[in-house]
């Protein structure tokens, strides 16, 4: 499996384009992988869009979706300046002031549009250390390749199970702490419900407590395709220190919010595949 991943990784971008409109022809029309949950999942989030309408973007979606594994392949080799030119923070000087104040700052990232561009190219631009939390690799060499081609423009990359340890551990330093943070608890976890895109929904608690023991401001960032390779990113603020002691999952409602207006205005560039909504809420909860 590593050399595969290795070998497909040196091939050029057009390339790995044809076999992500392959992967797309395979697992939309032929294995339909996923697409009973994916078309659920669409359904309850937009009972006011007709079933053609939740068709068209559940094919787009599919495409998206081999358009962006191309590109992470791409992304394991590509060089600096040809990611700086497919992926442009329009924003990198809002961590600035922060940063000169000694302040660490946390970036809230989604499954949206290509979230491995999104972290990789954070090293390019931003003018501190990125530290970017990650689920480790069952293969120790395969996940010894993907960190290293991850952090290649500087960072690191740190195991989710321990992730809040290690932030702890590096509060005096300055580090901006990239995570992707719409996955979903697992059932007997801590976990935040919030209203999310009509229905009630689970999510990762602890951002807020460590924002607020890291005094770190919490920005959303906002990805967005432009065209099939280029994308946009900018960093919009969500929460700004100094925090309040009570209150410890606003900026979980608030990362809620602000991924659901950019997936309504792009829905077919979030992972609608992921089982979201594996669980119900418990009505003691």
């Amino acid at each position: 499996m590593l050399g595969i991943l290795k070998g497909l990784s040196y091939l050029p971008l057009p390339v790995l384009y044809g076999i992500g409109d392959l992967v797309f022809v395979l697992t939309f029309y032929l294995v339909r992988w996923r697409r009973k949950l994916a078309a659920a999942n669409l359904a309850k989030s937009f009972p006011e869009k007709s079933e053609r309408e939740r068709q068209q973007i559940l094919r787009r979606h599919y495409r998206n979706l081999g358009r962006v594994l191309a590109e992470a392949l791409w992304g394991l080799r590509a060089d600096a300046e040809e990611l700086r030119a497919r992926a442009v923070l329009e924003n990198p000087e809002v961590v600035k002031p922060y940063a000169d104040r000694g302040q660490s700052v946390m970036l809230m990232a989604a499954h949206f549009c290509n979230w491995e561009w999104m972290i990789l190219s954070a090293g390019l631009y931003l003018p501190i250390p990125t530290a970017a939390v990650y689920k480790a690799q069952r293969n120790e060499g395969a996940d010894r390749f993907l960190r290293n081609a991850r952090t290649r423009f500087g960072g690191t990359m740190i195991p989710h199970k321990i992730f809040t340890r290690e932030v702890i551990k590096r509060r005096n330093e300055i580090n901006a702490y990239a995570l992707v943070a719409d996955q979903t608890p697992l059932r007997d976890a801590n976990k935040h419900w919030a209203h999310f895109l009509n229905q009630d929904t689970a999510f990762f608690v602890g951002t807020d407590k460590l924002a607020k023991i890291l005094e770190a401001p919490v920005f959303f960032v906002v990805m967005r395709r432009v065209r099939r390779g280029y994308y946009t990113i900018r960093f919009e603020l969500i929460a700004d220190p100094p925090y309040e002691r009570d209150g410890e999952t606003e900026i979980i409602d608030r990362y809620a919010q602000t991924l659901e207006r950019e997936i309504r205005a792009s829905p077919e560039d979030w992972l609608w595949i992921h089982n979201k909504w594996k669980y119900a809420k418990p009505a003691d909860e």
